[in-house]
């Protein structure tokens, strides 16, 4: 079967792929998870019968890291916060100035088909709506205040970072054992790599 492939960029002054071992200062991937990745495809297109499976990363900015630094006042505060109805500073490392291109394929979501051809209707969706601007939500680089200068279809004028090889001794692959309505069930990868600027998730 003829594979239906769709591409964006997204590109944003700060992003964090939150590492789950980093505890409360939060500390990032150097590059976006297969989930994070998936919920920015979902912004775009989504299809009852069908879904978008990320395949690759390719990162066409060096990376760079900051300390961000701020003010915490959610329900994890400790006891003496809520009393004095105080927050606290949450300190955490973020990426700056990021530029990726994603990749994914249509896959079928194991629902009898709803449409002739649905991993080409998704696929058109998905192609149509980005070129339009029309989203489900805005997409996000990680946090949600952390949203997108650019997103859209791929530029020329942005290439992967040949100079950029890596090795992630463990990184957190996805969160949930199925892209619609799965259940929680964190799955890691070892030894991931990031050769050339592209981090492959097949």
């Amino acid at each position: 079967m003829h594979p239906y492939t769709v591409s964006a960029e997204i590109a944003g002054p700060a992003a964090i792929w939150v590492r789950p071992d980093s505890g409360a200062s939060f500390t990032t991937y150097p590059a976006p998870t297969f989930s994070a990745v998936q919920g920015i495809l979902d912004c775009v297109a989504r299809w009852k019968t069908a879904y978008l499976e990320p395949q690759s990363v390719e990162i066409c900015a060096p990376i760079q890291t900051l300390r961000y630094v701020t003010n915490y006042g959610g329900p994890l505060r400790h006891p003496k916060n809520f009393v004095g109805a105080t927050g606290y500073q949450l300190y955490s490392t973020i990426l700056v100035d990021v530029i990726y291109k994603i990749h994914a394929i249509a896959r079928e979501s194991g629902r009898p088909p709803d449409a002739n051809n649905h991993l080409h209707a998704v696929q058109g969706l998905f192609e149509r709506r980005l070129r339009q601007g029309k989203l489900y939500r805005t997409p996000c680089l990680g946090w949600s205040e952390f949203t997108p200068s650019y997103f859209g279809p791929l530029r020329e004028n942005t290439v992967a970072c040949k100079d950029l090889s890596m090795e992630i001794p463990s990184m957190l692959h996805r969160v949930f054992d199925h892209p619609q309505a799965g259940h929680y069930s964190p799955e890691y990868r070892q030894s991931v790599k990031i050769k050339e600027g592209v981090l492959r998730f097949a």
